[in-house]
């Protein structure tokens, strides 16, 4: 099955999961690629994402394994796609015979935390120290209702340094299956234990996958 690795940048960030589904549909009937359908008593196109995002998120690291109806080189479906899809959704490659997904386990990822005065003395230490803790609890939503999961079990290397005036970067190495973290659960942690350094607006960006062995996962 061929699998594409994607990016999601600019406003397209502000897509739900839903319709980014939806906006790779489109584009492979756009593209004439037509796409083979799951069989049973209601058939969906054989298209999916490795790694739903949630809304906001920026990424150049996405995946998205699909399958057509008829053979098509990996370069002419990149092109094809890449010319029937919208602003902010680029297919970066396509190939075959991608990494099992049950393979994949680390995200990197980088959160800016922007704030509309200066960033508050101590901060860059402040953090790194919140996040050097044995245990950490925040809530997690979920579809039977938000529970409290610890963190530190899920981040494998953590950074924070000062960008601006305005502005700090956490950039972290977590996991993302069996369990999975959210990133933006780090700035919630951080406005749950450090309210003085909650920031005025958060940003973040999915920088590259990895499996168990931090090899580059595709």
């Amino acid at each position: 099955m061929p699998r594409a690795l994607f990016e999601k940048v600019g406003n397209a960030r502000y897509i739900s999961h839903l319709d980014l589904m939806r906006v790779f549909q489109r584009a492979f009937k756009r593209a004439g690629l037509p796409l083979t359908h799951t069989q049973g008593f209601n058939p969906r196109p054989s298209v999916s994402i490795a790694l739903p995002m949630s809304l906001g998120v920026e990424s150049r690291c996405e995946l998205l394994d699909f399958e057509l109806e008829h053979p098509c080189a990996c370069d002419e479906i990149c092109g094809r796609l890449n010319a029937a899809l919208i602003d902010g959704v680029h297919i970066r490659e396509v190939y075959e015979q991608g990494d099992k997904l049950k393979n994949l386990a680390l995200l990197q990822s980088r959160l800016i935390l922007e704030y509309d005065q200066m960033v508050p003395d101590g901060a860059t230490a402040k953090i790194e120290n919140l996040f050097s803790q044995p245990e950490l609890i925040v809530e997690k939503k979920g579809k039977n209702g938000p529970t409290q999961q610890d963190i530190i079990p899920m981040i494998r290397r953590l950074s924070v340094k000062r960008l601006s005036d305005g502005e700090l970067e956490v950039s972290v190495l977590h996991s993302c299956q069996n369990p999975s973290l959210n990133p933006m659960q780090l700035s919630a942690a951080i406005t749950r234990y450090l309210p003085d350094l909650a920031a005025d607006y958060v940003r973040c960006f999915r920088e590259e996958i990895y499996d168990t062995n931090e090899t580059i996962f595709r």
